[in-house]
């Protein structure tokens, strides 16, 4: 009887497994770059319009892990890992995965996921409940053997559900490239270093245990893809130079970012003066607290192109965060006129702006973190920015509500729900700010119930 016991604590654990599934995945750790981002929102663009969807409707977010992944998680987000980023050798790899991840939001798989767990839900819970009969009806090897199909049948309903919505993605994604001339070589090499990936795994492509996986063999999903990729009018189409000219620079930023200095200065070493290679060395150097060398990449990339404004905002970076604040702000202005006043870019500017502890700064600070947050609002650090440079100003009220908007970004709703409402207290009645105070008190006392519940 333990041991039936036992099983039944299992099935219903699966059960719950199940359930957990079906709610939106964890809080990832974000990398905000304003040329990364500008770079997969251009490579989104033509899919979605491909897809019947406006440009700039699906973003893009980029994710800081090593793992080859992407999915998508509600809304019209794509996420795509760090990890595939540095696996792909061509944009166009990564824009087979984009088009991927779009056939999943256009078929709507996000909001039907809780059906196929649901469904393998019922089949579990009802082998319990059966089982439990069995038992007290004195069957309990009966009893188990109920419950051990039971798992069996919920595991492969839920697999089965899953594998099929890939399969749908991929010739959705098939479609939306097709549509937007983009050839499908580069979906095909991805695949291709998947399944490499599975070999080194030992799964072979005549593996026959494919029922018991999420995603159909990468073998399999080339052979499928492959047929329809090379009658497509758009296979011999030459990759867009522009954008594989922009993913090499941003593939080797986030490598210099995210890697350790040595292993950076190993992929690219001191001979290379290409400007990939001086982009991941400066980011290196300036991790190692290299920071004249760092400051020379930085200039030699100004130097070649003196009107980029993401090497004006590398050397602003490098300077402010070596502490020569005030040398920062010219290479900080600069990037942030040339970009339009990008979010990202006017709040390292802003940031630099309040760094200076001159008070004659504090008005422009205060400026161009409010066009930031009046552009971006999921910017928490925009946010505690403008936090801080209210207070220095003496403005409490505004101060409590920038921190209220950072600390509902950052899953603080207890300290959002404290300053929002210190703020809607003290702000005039009827104003925009007090009745953003009350919406993100509102944001918070939700987040607030739905912990309660889980707990």
């Amino acid at each position: 009887m333990l041991r039936l016991r036992r099983l039944i604590t299992q099935t219903l654990a699966l059960a719950a497994c199940f359930a957990m599934l079906a709610q939106p995945a964890a809080a990832q750790s974000i990398l905000r770059d304003a040329e990364t981002e500008a770079l997969l929102q251009d490579m989104m663009d033509p899919l979605s319009e491909a897809a019947g969807l406006d440009a700039g409707q699906v973003d893009v977010v980029l994710v800081g892990d090593n793992s080859i992944n992407a999915f998508v998680a509600g809304g019209q987000r794509v996420f795509v890992h760090s990890g595939l980023i540095n696996a792909a050798d061509t944009a166009n790899e990564v824009q087979g995965v984009l088009a991927h991840e779009l056939g999943h939001i256009t078929g709507g798989h996000i909001n039907r996921f809780s059906e196929g767990a649901g469904n393998a839900t019922k089949i579990t819970l009802v082998s319990a409940l059966l089982a439990a009969a069995a038992a007290f009806a004195g069957g309990g090897e009966a009893a188990m053997g109920v419950l051990a199909a039971g798992q069996r049948a919920a595991i492969g309903s839920f697999l089965a559900f899953t594998r099929v919505q890939e399969a749908s993605a991929d010739a959705a994604g098939a479609e939306y490239l097709s549509k937007a001339g983009i050839s499908g070589r580069g979906s095909l090499a991805f695949f291709g270093k998947l399944q490499a990936l599975e070999f080194r795994r030992g799964i072979r492509p005549d593996d026959d245990m494919e029922f018991l996986r999420t995603h159909p063999l990468s073998g399999n999903r080339i052979a499928r893809l492959r047929e329809t990729y090379i009658v497509d009018p758009a296979w011999d189409t030459p990759n867009d130079p522009e954008i594989e000219a922009r993913f090499t620079r941003v593939k080797a930023k986030l490598f210099g970012f995210l890697s350790t200095p040595a292993r950076t200065l190993e992929f690219y070493p001191k001979h290379l003066t290409q400007i990939p290679a001086r982009y991941a060395r400066a980011y290196a150097y300036h991790k190692d607290a290299q920071i004249e060398l760092a400051l020379l990449e930085a200039d030699a990339l100004i130097a070649m192109e003196p009107q980029n404004p993401y090497f004006l905002e590398l050397r602003g970076q490098i300077l402010l965060e070596s502490g020569r604040v005030e040398e920062a702000l010219p290479s900080l202005r600069r990037a942030s006129e040339l970009t339009g006043y990008h979010p990202l870019i006017a709040s390292m500017l802003g940031h630099a702006l309040i760094a200076t502890e001159d008070p004659a700064f504090y008005e422009e600070a205060e400026s161009v973190l409010r066009a930031a947050v009046g552009r971006d609002r999921r910017n928490p650090f925009a946010w505690y920015q403008l936090g801080v440079v209210y207070g220095e100003r003496g403005d409490t009220p505004r101060a409590r509500l920038a921190s209220a908007e950072q600390a509902i970004l950052t899953g603080n709703p207890q300290g959002a729900l404290f300053n929002a409402q210190a703020a809607e207290q003290a702000l005039p009645h009827g104003s925009p700010d007090w009745i953003r105070a009350q919406d993100v008190a509102l944001q918070a006392r939700s987040q607030l119930e739905q912990l309660e519940r889980r707990r």
